[in-house]
């Protein structure tokens, strides 16, 4: 009996947070450049029951066959699929459209800087000619952090990111890809870090200038699967207030005879 309550409470758990999940995803649908995470669920290992001090048997242990302890978490992992383009008409908003990172040097509160990698392609020019994201983060180019004139009236990117102010080369950003996505950290504010092992390799996107990526979660299947862990998380409680009373019934009442 009380072996019940544990399963059900682990099925109660693996509910609970692949809710929160589903919960993020759908509060970052509108978030451009993010990608919706995913989890995986696995059964506990089993366990071999045996039977002990039991005057039927002799007293003697026996095996009696494997039991199974439940559900528990499997893994969180990220869907890196290409989301939609939209067209933005703004200069310095960019999409990528395939396979890479747009590269960004965040600095630290020391003012150190660390490159970090992210799809969010809503980058503005400041006042001093600089690319930065909404959090300030400086575009990265081939030849450093990306800077643009600050008078030129007319800035053209290429879809290899190749940047010409008022038909003059500028620099070129660096699209960055990687050979395994497991080696990328989700670092907040729709940025991402490689974590030690990881390995950078030449990226095939294209950049789409004008353009921003959206989001690639998908409302109405999150929502379908939202209901469907609702569904059993209701279902483990009833297990859990069905067991409860089972004991109850135990203790009180075949517990006087």
């Amino acid at each position: 009996m009380v072996r019940g309550l544990y399963t059900a409470w682990t099925g109660m758990a693996n509910e609970q947070k692949r809710l929160d999940i589903i919960s993020n995803n759908l509060a970052n649908a509108a978030t451009v450049g993010y990608k919706q995470d995913n989890i995986t669920n696995q059964s506990f290992d089993d366990v071999l029951t045996i039977k002990i001090k039991d005057a039927s048997e002799l007293y003697n242990e026996r095996p009696i066959g494997k039991m199974n302890l439940g559900v528990k978490l499997g893994e969180v992992y990220t869907d890196f699929g290409q989301g939609s383009l939209r067209e933005t008409a703004n200069t310095y908003d960019l999409a990528l459209e395939g396979k890479g990172f747009f590269q960004v040097a965040a600095a630290d509160e020391k003012g150190n800087e660390q490159i970090l990698y992210t799809r969010d392609g809503s980058f503005t020019k400041t006042n001093e000619g600089n690319i930065v994201d909404m959090n300030g983060n400086k575009l990265v180019g081939e030849s450093g952090n990306i800077s643009v004139p600050v008078d030129a009236s007319d800035i053209v990117i290429d879809t290899d990111g190749s940047i010409y102010a008022d038909g003059v080369f500028v620099d070129k950003i660096l699209v960055t890809d990687f050979e395994d996505y497991k080696y990328l950290e989700k670092y907040g504010e729709n940025l991402y870090r490689l974590v030690e092992g990881g390995t950078q390799m030449p990226a095939t996107a294209s950049v789409h200038q004008g353009f921003t990526e959206q989001s690639n979660v998908n409302v109405v299947s999150e929502m379908v699967e939202m209901i469907a862990i609702t569904r059993a998380y209701e279902a483990n409680q009833k297990v859990i207030q069905t067991v409860d009373s089972t004991l109850e019934l135990a203790a009180n009442s075949v517990g006087k005879v």
